[in-house]
């Protein structure tokens, strides 16, 4: 066991779900509110990515909070009735860190509820905390609220972490509190996605496998 915390994303990383999952329940919610208005799923990719759903959402589409609020219930009526896959080897890494006496916790912009909804539909062993949409604006991700509050209630240092997510606000996130950080590339094949992770990560792997022999090195 390389690290005593692995912080997982969800979203793309532990689960197959923006493909499958959110971004055909926005176009739901863009012919809705935006009619007319669409996005390719490449794009939705990137602007996931850089700058964040949130800001896409304001920024580029004008949208209110009224609208937000729209998007969010277009979202979960969409999640209600599919469950995304977890990716092949997940269960695994989840299994084996716990077996080990590891601590598994979950950062991510899905709800609480949702996360652990995927969890028990894939069976896989739940983690030891979640940090998910249902905090407050100012404690989510990028913010390091979560990485703290694992490190006081754990007793871990940062260098006994490890942020894995295929996003910039979970880099921001480990950056800012000196997190080691892998890069979860398995998820799409974008080019400007891929050139920044690769360049920034501390290990980028596009396998799952690839991280299941990283973290338990042998």
């Amino acid at each position: 066991m390389r690290y005593k915390c692995l912080i997982l994303d969800h979203d793309d990383t532990v689960v197959n779900s923006t493909a499958t999952i959110h971004y055909p329940a926005f176009l739901e919610a863009l012919r809705l509110l935006r009619p007319g208005v669409t996005i390719s799923l490449d794009d939705y990719f990137r602007e996931n990515f850089d700058p964040g759903f949130v800001p896409y959402c304001v920024g580029k589409l004008g949208m209110t909070d009224e609208e937000l609020e729209v998007e969010v219930e277009c979202w979960r009526n969409y999640v209600s009735g599919h469950t995304a896959k977890a990716y092949c080897g997940m269960r695994e890494i989840i299994a084996r860190q716990k077996a080990e006496g590891g601590i598994v916790c979950v950062v991510s912009h899905s709800y609480d509820y949702n996360i652990r909804k995927d969890y028990e539909a894939n069976h896989l062993p739940l983690p030891d905390k979640i940090f998910g949409w249902e905090c407050p604006p100012e404690q989510r991700k990028p913010s390091t609220y979560a990485l703290e509050r694992i490190s006081r209630e754990y007793g871990i240092k940062p260098e006994e972490m490890v942020v894995i997510d295929d996003l910039k606000p979970g880099y921001d996130m480990a950056k800012a509190y000196n997190v080691p950080f892998v890069g979860a590339g398995w998820s799409n094949d974008i080019p400007e996605i891929r050139e920044f992770m690769q360049k920034n990560s501390d290990v980028y792997f596009t396998k799952v496998a690839q991280l299941e022999a990283f973290l338990f090195e042998e």
